[in-house]
């Protein structure tokens, strides 16, 4: 039961937040949160971490990372059987992953890219922006 509440927790955490952003900025709008470290920044990102495979086409890359979260949920809930049993806290531990997982699943199927606005910085050192899912 511990593993599908933060599961679910985070996915309604991940969802309501991404929601939140829609509703209240435009796409790349920025709002300086903490100058010169953190920006909440509308983004969307139709690649994996970092843009990776971004520039592909459209329908290849949403076939793929549709299929790769799909499998990696699967090997989530076989290492969750096998270990969960020896250590409450790799359950914890999954459930967070999975929960991440689904959000970001559920944003590449909704509307083809992930939905990022997590801006970190320091002076010309960049972070590629994130959400909670990540």
């Amino acid at each position: 039961m511990r593993f599908f509440s933060v599961f679910f927790l985070v996915l309604v955490l991940d969802q309501a937040s991404k929601l939140w952003v829609v509703n209240r900025f435009h796409l790349y709008d920025s709002v300086e949160v903490i100058p010169g470290i953190f920006n909440l920044t509308y983004l969307t990102n139709t690649g994996a971490a970092f843009s990776l495979l971004a520039g592909n086409p459209a329908l290849w890359r949403q076939m793929f990372f549709i299929g790769v979260t799909m499998a990696a949920l699967a090997v989530i809930g076989m290492l969750y059987r096998k270990l969960a049993r020896d250590n409450r806290w790799y359950g914890v531990s999954l459930a967070l992953i999975a929960g991440g997982a689904a959000g970001n699943l559920i944003d590449r199927i909704r509307q083809g890219a992930v939905i990022d606005f997590i801006d970190f910085y320091l002076g010309r050192h960049h972070w590629p922006a994130f959400n909670l899912a990540d």
